[in-house]
This record gives structure tokens, C-alpha cells and sequence, in this order.
């Protein structure tokens, strides 16, 4: 069991990300913690790891545990990389050969990755499992996973399922992956920040997240509801005040200079109506931030269209290769019009190496405008700027940049950070806005939805649902798979095969 009391989170800068929280990890928990970019997921899990992050935050309250725990970081440490697989495994020690056959079997890694291999040749979904087994040689009682899931193909997804499930160790877990969370959560912690960021609110709860999500949904929609109601009460209310108002000050323009009695009297009342006014400014200020959820971003491509017999693509490869390395032979790709495919394969198989061919391949066609979206955003956007200067360069209206980064839930200070400092959703976010400002009606997607919180995912999936152009995507997220995209290609070394269901 592990025991929060009190704690208090507060960033360099001065905002409150987690104020006055007290929780219970109990034994055997598997516990999701969501909320958007930025809120203190990954600082949470840090400090009850014992991390030292003062280099961004100070915190109060006390953490307490007679359990062993183990953290999992986003990535591994670039000082581990060039490290061989074993001495990677148990921390330089001299090693325990059972144990680590143990924990070869329990993640279904190939033996021969113990063998001459650094951690840096490993893939995505590899790393991932040589990780776990890192945590799991010393055998801890809590395991606290930061956004496993991020690197992972589908295979190890589906792995990393089981494993959360059938473990007997407490786990306590970010993740963006909507299908994992459903399938692993007994419970959820939510971080919010309300109020324009000025409010953080953590809520706990007990229930699996398809039933937290589903209740949740059902509490918005009726609070919406309510805020409708009171809204046109409101518009009543300051409707009455504009006539009184025009009333009062027609009344004080009018008064004769010799009933200095009269205007001091519609002086008074104008005070008292001015003051009203303010009151219901108030009113309707408060009734904004009251009822807007956090995560309710407004995101849509207006007016895109495309002919469905259009020729998009038609790629023919003999070959797909990185160097000499043949990665996949005998490659035939025809897309039309308005599809929406997907392709998936296991990681290092060659899907981005493909993207990067098919956006070479479109780069010089006139008749379609295609936008980019690489899994790695620093290759497509300068980290320097910020988020308005980002998107004024493509819609070269200042005010337009604005309103749109206000329908994803920026505040004015995040609008003008630097793209660097912001959170790797935030980035994803400014990248579909641009794409949005660009009128695109061709979407190559690389991973688009792997650093979107879940809670902003379903939006994004709903707009690309609507829009009306091509998409051609590399994903592993099942709920982007199976809603969004029309047909699955899979990627291996024979090509690329269509999956039939």
C-alpha cells in the first residue's frame, strides 16, 4: 500500500498543478492516470517514486509506503543506450541467469536479444520489455508505468494487456491507448486543471473507464443542459439591464439643468445599475468557466472535398530499404479519392521509411495539397517559435491563429511559449491546426493520435471521421483503426497484404 497525504504541486512559475491531494494505492490496484498535456501525470508518478523533480517543480506533503516501487520512465536514459542488454537489465550487477530466463519468458522476448545487443538496436516494443524486465529483477511490489504504450506495434500492445492484468504486482499507469485503458483500468485518477488552467481538480474513482468515461460523458452533457437554461435566464436578465440602462442614461442626457434634485437622484440609480451590470458580467464570466470541460476542444476541416475516383496514389516498389537492409519486398499501393487507410506492422518492419516514400512520391502534384504529419515533430515544425507565429505563417491572420488555438483549450500564456516548452500534445495539436489552415485534402499521418490525451482522441478521431479528404496513416491505436479508416494494410518483409475485417 502506498499513502499520499496532502501533497501540493506547484511549478517554478508559480501555478498549482495538484493542490492538497490525498490518496490510497491499495495491494493488487491497477490504476489508470489520465488528463491532458500538462496537468502532472508524469509528475505525480515521480514523486511517489521518490524522483528528484525540482528541476520544474516544488511540492509539499508526505508519501508514504512500506512497499518497494519502480518507475518507468517515457523513454529510456540516453547514458543506458549504448549498454548491453544484460548488464541494462540488472543494473551492472553480476547477474542472476534464472531470473532473467524467468522474465525472457514472461514477456515472449527472444533469448537472442541477450546476446550482443545494446539497448540502443532494439525496437520500440523491445525496449519497452527489456524495461519491464529491468523493474521486475528486483521484484517491487508497485510498478509505475509513464506512458508505456507510446513506441509499442500491436502485437506488444496486446502483450503489455496481459501483462497488466495477470501481474500480481499493484500497478499504477499512464496511457493514452482508449483499448488498453478499457481493457486494464480498475480504477481511474483524473487530473484536470478548470478555470483556464486556474483550478486543478483530481477525481478518483473506483469504476473500470468505459463506465468512468460513459458516466462522466452523461454528467457533461446534463450540466450542459442546465448551463443552456441558466444561460437564457441570464440573456433575459442582461437583456432587462440594457433597457433599464438606455432608460436611466436617456433620462440623465434629458433633465433640466433646474431639477438638480432629479439628476442627483437618476445619478444614484445609474450607480446602482452600473453596479448591476457588473454583477451580471460576473455572473456570466463564472457561468462560462463553470460549465466548460477541460477537455472539450473544438477541431474541424471545413469544406474539404475530393473526387472518389480521383487517383491518389499508385506506388509500385521492388524493394523497401533502409541502406542494404531490405525491409519489404514487392510493394503495391493504389489509393482513390476520399480512402482513409491505415497501415500497421510490427516495429522496425518500415512503415515510416514507407510514409516518407509516399510523401516524396505526392510532393510534386499540383492538383491535390497534401500535409504531413511525422510521428517525430521536430523534423516538420521549428520548436523555437511559438504557437501563434507557427500558425500565422500559414493563415497569415493573427487572429485567426488565436481563435483557433482557443478551440484547443491553449491559454493565452501557452499561445506564447515556445513550441519546446510545451507538452508533445500540444505540439500535436498545433500540427493538425496547421493542417486544418492549410486546407489539405491529403493527410499522411504518422501515429497521429500517440500523444493525445484520451480524452482529446475521440474529437480528433470524429474529425477525421468527417473530413472529406484522403488519409493515409501509420497507427497502432485499435479506436483510430476501427473508426476512422476504411481499409488496413499490413506491412512486412513480403509487402503490404490487405486485411480482409
Amino acid at each position: 500500500m502506498l499513502k499520499i497525504n496532502n501533497l501540493t504541486v506547484t511549478t517554478l512559475k508559480g501555478r498549482i498543478i495538484i493542490n492538497n491531494f490525498s490518496f490510497v494505492l491499495n495491494d493488487g490496484d491497477k490504476l489508470a492516470v489520465i488528463g491532458e498535456e500538462g496537468n502532472g501525470k508524469s509528475t505525480l508518478l515521480k514523486i511517489m517514486a521518490g524522483i528528484d523533480v525540482s528541476e520544474y517543480v516544488s511540492y509539499s506533503g508526505d508519501i508514504i509506503s512500506s512497499d518497494t516501487v519502480a518507475y518507468l520512465p517515457q523513454k529510456i536514459d540516453d547514458e543506458y543506450l549504448d549498454r548491453d542488454v544484460i548488464s541494462f537489465i540488472t543494473k551492472g550487477e553480476d547477474p542472476d541467469y534464472q531470473r532473467i530466463w524467468e522474465l525472457v519468458k514472461l514477456t515472449s522476448l527472444s533469448s537472442d536479444l541477450l546476446h550482443d545487443r545494446t539497448v540502443s538496436s532494439l525496437s520500440g516494443g523491445e525496449k519497452v520489455k527489456v524495461s519491464i524486465m529491468r523493474l521486475l529483477y528486483d521484484d517491487p511490489d508497485i510498478m509505475l508505468l509513464d506512458e508505456p504504450t507510446n513506441d509499442l506495434d500491436l502485437k506488444t500492445l496486446i502483450w503489455l494487456e496481459s501483462f497488466i492484468n495477470n501481474t500480481d504486482k499493484t500497478v499504477m499507469f499512464i496511457s493514452h491507448d482508449e483499448t488498453l485503458l478499457s481493457n486494464c483500468a480498475t480504477g481511474i485518477l483524473h487530473l484536470e486543471q478548470l478555470k483556464r488552467k486556474q483550478e486543478p481538480v483530481i477525481t478518483c474513482s473506483s469504476e473500470s473507464y468505459r463506465d468512468y468515461h460513459k458516466r462522466r460523458r452523461h454528467n457533461i452533457d446534463r450540466t450542459n443542459q442546465l448551463a443552456r437554461k441558466e444561460k437564457a435566464q441570464l440573456h433575459k436578465q442582461l437583456e432587462k439591464y440594457r433597457q433599464i440602462y438606455q432608460k436611466v442614461d436617456h433620462r440623465q442626457a434629458t433633465v433640466s439643468r433646474g431639477d438638480p434634485h432629479g439628476g442627483f437622484l437618476l445619478k444614484k440609480k445609474m450607480h446602482a445599475v452600473k453596479a448591476l451590470g457588473r454583477k451580471l458580467e460576473e455572473k456570466q464570466e463564472n457561468m462560462t468557466q463553470k460549465y466548460e470541460p477541460e477537455e472539450a476542444i473544438n477541431i474541424f476541416f471545413e469544406d474539404i472535398s475530393l473526387n472518389p475516383d480521383k487517383i491518389i496514389l499508385d506506388l509500385h516498389l521492388d524493394k523497401l530499404q533502409i541502406g542494404t537492409r531490405i525491409l519489404a519486398e514487392g510493394i503495391d499501393l493504389h489509393v482513390r479519392g476520399n480512402d482513409k487507410i491505415c497501415i500497421i506492422g510490427d516495429n522496425g518492419s518500415g512503415k515510416t521509411t514507407l510514409m516518407k516514400l509516399i510523401r516524396d512520391n505526392l510532393a510534386e502534384r499540383t492538383d491535390i495539397k497534401v500535409g504531413y504529419m511525422s510521428q517525430n515533430y521536430y523534423e516538420i515544425m521549428d520548436y523555437g517559435i511559438n504557437p501563434i507565429s507557427y500558425l500565422y505563417d500559414i493563415c497569415e491572420d493573427r487572429s485567426r491563429a488565436q481563435s483557433m488555438l482557443g478551440s484547443l483549450k491553449f491559454t493565452s500564456e501557452e499561445m506564447t511559449h515556445a513550441i519546446s516548452e510545451l507538452s508533445e500534445g500540444q505540439k500535436c495539436k498545433i500540427i493538425l491546426a496547421g493542417l486544418i489552415l492549410r486546407k489539405c485534402n491529403v493527410l499522411l499521418l504518422d501515429e497521429p493520435t500517440r500523444n493525445l490525451s484520451p480524452l482529446s482522441n475521440p474529437e480528433v478521431r470524429r474529425m477525421l471521421v468527417d473530413y472529406g479528404g484522403c488519409i493515409i496513416a501509420i497507427s497502432h491505436d485499435r479506436l483510430f483503426i476501427d473508426e476512422v479508416c476504411d481499409k488496413v494494410y499490413k506491412l512486412d518483409i513480403s509487402g503490404l497484404t490487405l486485411i480482409d475485417g
